[in-house]
């Protein structure tokens, strides 16, 4: 969830930033900054935006954004560290409670100082998080854009009941245990090991938007990556189908690991955000309709534009053959060279796996890949509750382009390590030399946009 970093040259009107800390209620304080336009403030004073770092940020990261674009576009911005980031007090929350309270109170401050609530909010991964948590609390911001972030924090972390225990390790690691707050210290073991999910379960749930996206009217600009394995397309598409207030999303090559960020790409989806909110934060432009824009990768500067969710197809193969697996090193592959093409996938893939004669084998982790490729197209993984039986793995929902003609690889084992020695999104691989398990018929369906629209 650390912040991305996007170059944009942006214009001469933006002035420096301007360092101050604001107390909170509770007697912490947060370091902050804020950016002020150049020239004379309108009459009823300048809109502005709250800016929300990524996790293991600071607010100085976003200085980046309302310098470049939104002060040259006539906002004033406030960017603020979080909790246990940067030189801010207080204790990591995770966008807890305590982190919707100072949200809170740091847009009253804000609404005093413009003198007016034409205020907006964009956020970056945790930030997103942020953005989120306050618009589901009832902060009256009058146009949100969470990017590359959650809707649904339990499935993003822990999807049917196995960590991604990689990528939350990397996560962990990137704020110091002892700027934690105690509760979720308390969950994250069971996180790293799958072992027991109830507390982390809790604590994500508590701070995820799902159950108050359908009541949420605060017009939302979703930007998502386009291949993100922390935060999938699923997150954004969940929000954008279920939100009843204006809305629109942007999926680009922007993102999480292994999301390539381009430069050149940012001016393009910050336009966007300025767009969105000049139309309701400052109240020009008119109103939207709801579109889904799907860039092009590589990112050539276009990108495709669906009045809805891209309508898709499902390509359905089986996968035939059985072998058995043992071990922390155990693995079975399986190819197939899908017909036609290009294909695109986009949309909800799953692999089902007939297994049996599972001995201390709990969880099977499947990563699909282009043969030749070390960069795989998707992953899932699921715990296992029998020793015999039938499991699907909902794959990630990721928007990757294959070429007619090739050959598709699917990797079956406890980690994903076994598809790639780089491949640390599933640790936590059955030790146990005597564990074992025998694969099956495989059914693999991929689901792909109706035409491909990447060259």
């Amino acid at each position: 969830m650390a912040v991305l970093a996007f170059a944009w040259a942006g214009s001469a009107q933006a002035a420096s930033p301007q360092q101050l800390t604001i107390p909170m209620s509770d007697g912490v304080a947060l370091s902050c900054s804020v950016v002020v336009p150049d020239g004379t403030a309108p009459s009823g004073g300048w809109p502005g935006v709250m800016l929300f770092h990524g996790l293991g940020g600071k607010h100085q990261d976003m200085e980046t954004y309302a310098v470049s674009a939104l002060a040259p576009a006539g906002y004033e911005s406030l960017e603020c560290d979080a909790r246990g980031h940067g030189a801010s007090g207080g204790l990591f929350g995770l966008d807890g409670p305590r982190d919707v309270q100072d949200t809170k109170e740091l847009f009253t401050w804000f609404q005093q100082r413009l003198g007016n609530g034409n205020i907006g909010a964009f956020g970056i991964s945790l930030g997103g998080g942020a953005v989120w948590e306050a618009a589901a609390a009832g902060v009256p911001f009058k146009a949100i854009a969470p990017v590359i972030t959650w809707t649904n924090l339990v499935t993003a972390l822990a999807p049917q009941g196995l960590s991604k225990s990689g990528l939350v390790q990397y996560l962990a690691g990137l704020v110091p245990t002892s700027k934690w707050d105690p509760q979720l210290l308390a969950a994250s073991a069971g996180l790293t090991t799958s072992a027991d999910l109830t507390a982390a379960t809790a604590v994500a749930t508590a701070r995820q938007p799902l159950a108050q996206l359908p009541s949420i009217a605060t017009p939302t600009l979703l930007i998502q990556g386009r291949h993100d394995f922390l935060f999938d397309i699923d997150q954004a598409l969940t929000a954008y189908r279920r939100l009843g207030g204006p809305k629109q999303l942007y999926i680009g090559d922007l993102g999480h690991a292994p999301a390539p960020n381009p430069p050149a790409e940012a001016p393009l989806f910050l336009k966007r955000a300025v767009t969105w909110f000049d139309r309701y934060v400052k109240g020009t432009g008119g109103a939207s309709k709801p579109t889904v824009e799907l860039a092009h990768d590589p990112f050539d500067g276009t990108v495709t534009t669906y009045s809805g969710v891209p309508p898709t197809k499902t390509i359905s193969v089986n996968l035939p053959g059985s072998a058995t697996m043992t071990g922390a090193s155990g693995k079975v592959v399986r190819s197939v060279r899908v017909t036609g093409g290009p294909h695109e996938t986009f949309g909800d893939s799953t692999v089902t796996v007939r297994y049996s004669n599972g001995t201390g084998w709990d969880r099977l982790v499947a990563v699909l890949a282009v043969a030749g490729n070390s960069t795989p197209i998707t992953a899932g993984g699921a715990k296992l509750t029998k020793s015999s039986g039938t499991v699907t793995i909902k794959l990630m929902n990721e928007a990757v382009k294959f070429a007619a003609g090739k050959k598709l690889v699917l990797y079956l084992s406890s980690t994903s390590l076994a598809q790639a020695p780089g491949n640390a999104l599933y640790l936590g691989a059955v030790t146990d030399p005597a564990a074992k398990i025998t694969i099956g018929k495989v059914t693999l369906k991929l689901s792909v946009l109706k035409k491909a629209v990447s060259k």
